[in-house]
């Protein structure tokens, strides 16, 4: 198909991983560890894990832990993450994207911590939006729409009015909960229903038409 898709917004708000960042290669790596050392397959546990922050997937995984041994858990696999940067490069399109959204209002929403999400957009040569919400700015994982609730209002831009970029599951059902309009990213997207899927960033256009209206069209 090469139909255009425009959709009107007023803020956009960014997942990173598999989004701005292809991380995948580490993410398999670390938690096919956690897997083998937990006795699970690691092909199930690979469903779980996009999207969520660690301890929130070990919940889903470890149904009978207590929470307590998981925040541990998590903060060993958030330093593993934070050590191996092999592999993590842009998506397609990301560094062009980012640069057009100068003066746009937008926001990065990501289940990784303030280290985690410093060192993968570095190590993929992106910078930084000015605005972040990470792992310690929220107290409930996606798929809870806390996250972007929390984007939107930092914006200062009413939920309606923003548009999510998601690739996983989890964070399309956060970006659908907080009442947004969902761009899905890469191949994982397509399987749960965004408003529209792209294959990576190359696929959308930013334009901003004035009066605080951005219109995103995607192909």
């Amino acid at each position: 198909m090469t139909a255009t898709t425009v959709l009107t917004a007023r803020a956009l708000l960014l997942d990173m991983d598999g989004t701005l960042v292809n991380s995948d290669a580490v993410v398999e790596r670390c938690w096919r560890r956690w897997a083998e050392r937990h006795g699970l397959d690691g092909g199930e546990v690979m469903k779980v894990v996009h999207g969520r922050q660690g301890y929130a997937s070990m919940a889903v995984l470890l149904p009978n832990r207590p929470m307590e041994q998981n925040y541990a858990d998590n903060a060993r696999m958030l330093a593993e993450e934070t050590a191996d940067m092999d592999g993590v490069v842009a998506i397609p399109g990301a560094a062009e994207f980012l640069a057009s959204l100068e003066g746009v209002p937008h926001a990065l929403v990501t289940s990784a911590d303030v280290g985690l999400s410093t060192a993968r957009m570095a190590a993929a040569g992106l910078g930084l939006p000015d605005v972040r919400v990470t792992a310690e700015s929220v107290g409930a994982s996606k798929p809870d729409p806390e996250g972007f609730l929390k984007g939107a209002a930092e914006l200062g831009v009413a939920p309606e009015d923003c548009v999510v970029f998601e690739d996983s599951g989890a964070g399309i059902s956060a970006g659908r909960g907080a009442g947004m309009r969902v761009v899905g990213v890469g191949p994982r997207a397509g399987f749960h229903r965004p408003d529209v899927v792209v294959r990576d960033l190359t696929q959308v256009r930013v334009e901003v038409v004035g009066g605080g209206t951005i219109r995103l069209h995607v192909a």
